[in-house]
């Protein structure tokens, strides 16, 4: 049985883990812009993270209390800008299930759980960028039912 709950101090080395697996997909698919090996954040990063109430990350764990994956999320808001409306967006700024536990719906219930905890907080939208290399990404995505919200161009010299 999968749950979800907010991560804490203990999940960090788990955590690592997981960023591993999302940093190694990154830098397979853009290897020119993504580092082999490297860690996202240190372990006084991801401490000051889960502290900070403005950045909930949320981890689904199994029976056992294991974790099987996160979302890092951050709340967005842009008030009074001169043209953006003052809307309270809560934004996934990464979402990984292990890559074992894939095809399990964990990644679903860890999006649902984001949702139902959005709109509790009074977001009017849940927002996320996912990197056009990252095709498996892009589908889940799509299952879930987002959309695009705006579309990152690049050229490259």
């Amino acid at each position: 049985m999968i749950s979800v709950r907010m991560a804490k101090e203990t999940d960090i080395p788990r955590i690592h883990e997981l960023l591993s697996q999302v940093a190694l997909v990154h830098h397979k698919g853009r290897p020119d812009l993504f580092k082999y090996g490297q860690r996202k954040y240190t372990d006084e990063q991801l401490t000051a993270i889960l502290k900070d109430q403005q950045r909930p990350i949320f981890a689904a764990v199994d029976e056992n209390d294991c974790l099987l994956g996160y979302a890092f999320c951050i709340f967005q808001q842009h008030v009074n800008d001169n043209i953006l409306t003052d809307i309270r967006t809560l934004y996934i700024d990464d979402l990984c299930v292990d890559e074992e536990k894939r095809g399990m719906h964990i990644g679903k219930t860890l999006y649902q759980a984001v949702l139902d905890f959005a709109r509790k907080e009074g977001c009017y939208n849940v927002t996320l960028n996912v990197w056009s290399c990252n095709e498996s990404a892009m589908r889940f995505y799509e299952k879930c039912g987002l959309k695009p919200q705006k579309v990152g161009m690049e050229v490259i010299l």
